[in-house]
């Protein structure tokens, strides 16, 4: 199983949404998703979800963004209840980042009905082992989110899925210039033999957690693709004219023309895809937020192919 894990900014949420109306996803593929604000965004995904029956993973103590804040100080009602019937249903996977107060956060969900055993946890820190030992000694929760870590591999033993951050990071786009293609993950093709139920990443975003972007001077395109090995890779397409932070819609097209030449030969096919090619034949520049919003479709949507035909 692969367990993306997104930060709940809007195309982020949009691209799950999108990719659940379409069918491209199913429960082999479950989303973690930690929320950042309460946004009607949000709630359409888990509407979204709700009418498809497709289970996604909410974190519960979101430790990015002002989620937990903005929710408490809402004046609308109507939000808050549709909130809380979404998170109480069967498609929703109430889930807890391993934190300092994870006793008492642990006590106030199971006061609101979570069972323990249904719980998807994630672990981050190993000084936090102690709370998951205090609180989960008996009761195993459905899964674990586990860094490749020698501590977290001695002391959690059921229920584990790798969690990595896959993403090469770079300071600014025009630096993918200069490592245009890397590896990316074994993930998929190992997890089960050392020991894991599943496997867990930030897809191409990373876990660094940003509130507001910025107009870049380079557009860039993040694909991520098999090579003959099974491999993931990953690939970066710049634009080249970089000097300024003019015309995004001629830099996007620079960079996706490079993705289609590309392409005429790695001969990728998904929904995404497809998208990148109307964009391209159309000369339609869809904004920043799409762009990365397709990335992460295509991601995802390959992924679930992946898993669907692993044997």
């Amino acid at each position: 199983m692969y367990f993306p894990y997104l930060r709940g900014k809007q195309f982020e949420l949009i691209a799950v949404r999108e990719l659940i109306e379409n069918g491209l996803i199913n429960n082999k593929v479950i989303p973690v998703i930690e929320p950042i604000k309460p946004t009607a965004t949000l709630l359409k995904l888990l509407e979204t979800c709700r009418q498809h029956d497709k289970n996604i993973a909410i974190i519960t103590n979101p430790k990015v963004g002002n989620f937990i804040e903005e929710y408490q100080s809402l004046n609308d009602d109507n939000y808050k209840k549709e909130y809380v019937k979404h998170l109480d249903s069967t498609y929703i996977t109430a889930s807890h980042i391993i934190n300092s107060n994870t006793t008492s956060d642990i006590e106030n969900l199971v006061q609101k009905n979570f069972q323990k055993k249904d719980l998807l946890l994630v672990h981050n820190r190993t000084e936090f082992i102690k709370e998951y030992q205090e609180n989960f000694n008996f009761d195993s929760p459905m899964y674990n989110l586990v860094p490749y870590d020698i501590q977290f591999k001695r002391n959690i033993k059921t229920n584990k899925i790798l969690l990595a951050d896959r993403f090469p990071k770079q300071e600014r786009n025009v630096d993918y210039l200069y490592e245009e293609d890397r590896y990316f993950s074994e993930d998929h093709l190992f997890y089960n033999e050392e020991g894991y139920k599943g496997f867990s990443d930030f897809s191409i975003v990373g876990s660094e957690f940003i509130e507001s972007g910025f107009a870049p001077m380079a557009v860039t395109i993040h694909i991520i693709y098999f090579d003959e090995n099974g491999t993931l890779r990953i690939r970066h397409f710049v634009s080249d004219n970089n000097e300024d932070i003019q015309n995004p819609a001629g830099k996007f097209y620079e960079a996706l023309t490079k993705l289609i030449e590309w392409n005429s030969t790695q001969k990728l096919n998904s929904h995404a895809i497809n998208i990148f090619n109307q964009h391209y034949e159309k000369e339609t520049y869809p904004g920043l937020g799409s762009l990365k919003k397709l990335s992460i479709m295509h991601h995802l949507e390959i992924m679930n192919d992946f898993l669907n035909e692993e044997k």
